[in-house]
């Protein structure tokens, strides 16, 4: 097993007499899998890709979840509480989770998902303590992709663990690239796609292999190959 000093969390596993294998979200692969197998998380950034469906969103979801539960930070930080809860959507996974930090790693955190930032939007006001956190800037005032990066510089700043679901489906081109560098100052040993999700379950994958990625190549290189399928006519 992996010790990763420093690093806020070294594994996550899943307390069996919490799993009913026979119904969702332990039916999904990636979920099944975790369960079965555990997870050890890179020190730096992990990344989840694969298809709508295939449990990325189950399985951040329920450890951001059980995160705010394992620091107990959410009971004094709105931006944890607005975004960590679980909604009626979300999966019970993260009652069965146990997360294993290490010794110095930091308490913080942040999830970031889009269904839960207006939210957090309206928690944080345009006055006051927090939103003095956020920038001083009113986040209702701002387009979504403007107040996503916003909350991003603001709140990626404490030792911890930050979890996104999606962050790029609101931005621009431009705007995502922004997204890079932000990610790219948490503190880490490299930014790298790590832990590719689909009917396999978890496994890992090197970033030239990911299937997503030659697939945006090829579309790049010949749309029109894709397209004559696509449009009637």
């Amino acid at each position: 097993m992996t010790t990763l000093w420093g690093a806020p969390l070294r594994r996550i596993e899943v307390d069996s007499g919490k799993v009913r294998m026979n119904s969702w979200p332990f039916t999904i692969p990636a979920v099944r899998d975790l369960v079965e197998n555990g997870f050890e998380p890179a020190p730096g950034l992990t990344m989840f890709i694969g298809e709508n469906g295939s449990g990325k969103s189950t399985v951040v979801e329920a450890i951001a979840a059980a995160w705010a539960r394992h620091v107990r930070a959410h009971r004094g930080n709105v931006s944890l509480a607005a975004t960590a809860r679980p909604s009626d959507e979300d999966s019970n996974l993260d009652r069965a989770l146990r997360l294993i930090g290490t010794r110095g790693g930091g308490k913080g955190g942040f999830f970031l998902r889009a269904e839960k930032m207006h939210e957090l939007f309206t928690a944080v006001g345009p006055e006051g303590l927090w939103a003095d956190r956020f920038g001083g800037v009113d986040l209702h005032a701002r387009s979504h992709g403007q107040a996503f990066l916003q909350v991003l510089k603001t709140r990626v700043v404490d030792p911890g663990l930050y979890l996104f679901d999606e962050p790029e489906a609101a931005l621009s081109f431009t705007s995502c690239l922004g997204l890079i560098a932000l990610l790219a100052q948490i503190p880490a040993e490299g930014m790298q796609a790590i832990v590719a999700t689909g009917e396999w379950g978890m496994r890992k994958v090197a970033y030239e292999d990911l299937e997503l990625v030659r697939s945006w190549r090829h579309f790049l290189d010949s749309p029109e190959s894709y397209v004559k399928y696509l449009a009637p006519g």
